[in-house]
């Protein structure tokens, strides 16, 4: 995915221009950091304490002039009016999150506020047209007839969260003004594998091989997650 996002930043932005990123959801700012390494300015919003002083922790044992273009707030997504001005943002993440919100609709709206003319807003999602590819490649026929006509799903922790349909989010995208420009898949082929396990010999294939599916039809359609690229008008 991040090989995806760097494709759509280097798409719509001059060469070299640094960037002013929001990560909302940040965990533990893996995603953050990267783009601080890579010359922008992110500001990262978590509001699990714990995460936060993950991050922190790790920040602590960057060079100072990575810790200087990077800023963590603990706080929610849904509040980015209380700490920002609209328009503040070149580019604002979105990974992981809109499952565990029960009505993202004003989530995104705020978000899309956040960006500049031409900013780029990326969702991480589960695909919620796609809920009953893991229990029916995994054999569990029961729980793969009931995830046909719904949403809500449990997830690994678990939890009992919710998936997103990509024309769904297309009309909402739509209609709060960052009309979706680029979606793809991801873990059309890896869902399936165990928490933890690890890179098998063959990686740079496997990483090919999903790199390739999640850009082309039908593949991507039963991805596990999409990755859905807007653009502020």
């Amino acid at each position: 995915m991040a090989r995806q996002l760097d494709e759509q930043i280097i798409g719509r932005f001059p060469v070299g221009k640094r960037l002013r990123v929001l990560d909302v959801g940040m965990g533990q700012g893996t995603q953050a950091l990267r783009l601080v390494r890579a010359g922008h300015k992110v500001t990262g919003l978590e509001q699990d304490a714990r995460m936060v002083a993950a991050a922190r922790e790790t920040l602590s044992g960057e060079p100072e002039g990575i810790r200087e273009r990077m800023r963590i707030i603990e706080g929610d997504g849904r509040d980015t009016g209380v700490h920002f001005l609209p328009g503040s943002f070149d580019v604002v993440l979105c990974h992981g999150v809109l499952m565990y919100v029960e009505e993202p609709d004003p989530l995104l709206a705020g978000l899309a506020r956040m960006l500049a003319p031409g900013g780029l807003l990326s969702l991480l999602v589960r695909n919620g047209d796609a809920l009953a590819m893991r229990p029916g490649l995994s054999g569990d026929w029961a729980g793969a007839l009931a995830a046909f006509d719904t949403t809500a799903y449990r997830n690994r922790l678990g939890l009992d969260v919710r998936a997103d349909r990509l024309g769904t989010l297309t009309a909402t995208l739509a209609g709060i003004g960052a009309p979706l420009q680029a979606w793809y898949g991801v873990r059309v082929f890896t869902d399936t594998a165990p928490d933890g396990a690890e890179m098998p010999a063959d990686a740079e294939a496997l990483l090919a091989v999903e790199e390739r599916a999640g850009r082309t039809d039908p593949y991507r359609g039963v991805a596990a997650l999409l990755h859905l690229c807007g653009v502020r008008g």
